[in-house]
């Protein structure tokens, strides 16, 4: 049986995506990242294609933020495209129910970087919330079978 990334978070339509985000890091029925009995979690299309799009939107830039030459403009461009694909992903994607439920914690960590890095939650620096997606979509890769995936390079 698969069910939509969606369904999971239907209890929290409505409500503001840092609040969304949170809900789901404590959820004591969201499993922590692990794999499928030793294997990665299957992937579908749309998974897979907002995933490479979020990684297309921040490793590029990486090396500008890296030597402080990214504006808060850029910070915030990047973190309007990062909620665009997760809005997809959430409202596209199939998975088995345990892949999803894993899945809610690259979604959660996505969420909260593209908060920090699009200035919804204040920090003192912006490029921490790159750390958060960076650490998301690697931690993508290794929990899901995405052909061709590779880390993100943080230092890229």
């Amino acid at each position: 049986m698969f069910i939509s990334c969606a369904l999971a978070a239907a209890t929290l339509a409505g409500v503001p995506q840092a609040i969304a985000a949170d809900a789901h890091k404590h959820d004591a029925n969201t499993p922590a990242l692990k794999l499928n009995a030793g294997s990665k979690w299957q992937t579908d299309a749309p998974l897979r294609e907002g995933m490479t799009k979020i990684r297309a939107s921040v490793e590029p830039k990486l090396h500008a933020i890296h030597g402080g030459r990214f504006t808060t403009a850029q910070y915030e461009t990047m973190g309007k495209a990062v909620d665009e694909q997760l809005a997809y992903i959430v409202g596209n994607c199939k998975l088995a129910p345990e892949a999803d439920a894993v899945l809610h914690n690259v979604i959660a960590e996505l969420s909260d970087g593209a908060e920090v890095v699009g200035g919804k939650k204040v920090v003192d620096d912006r490029s921490k919330g790159v750390v958060h997606i960076v650490n998301a979509l690697n931690s993508y890769g290794q929990y899901f079978d995405h052909p061709g995936w590779k880390p993100v390079k943080a230092g890229h």
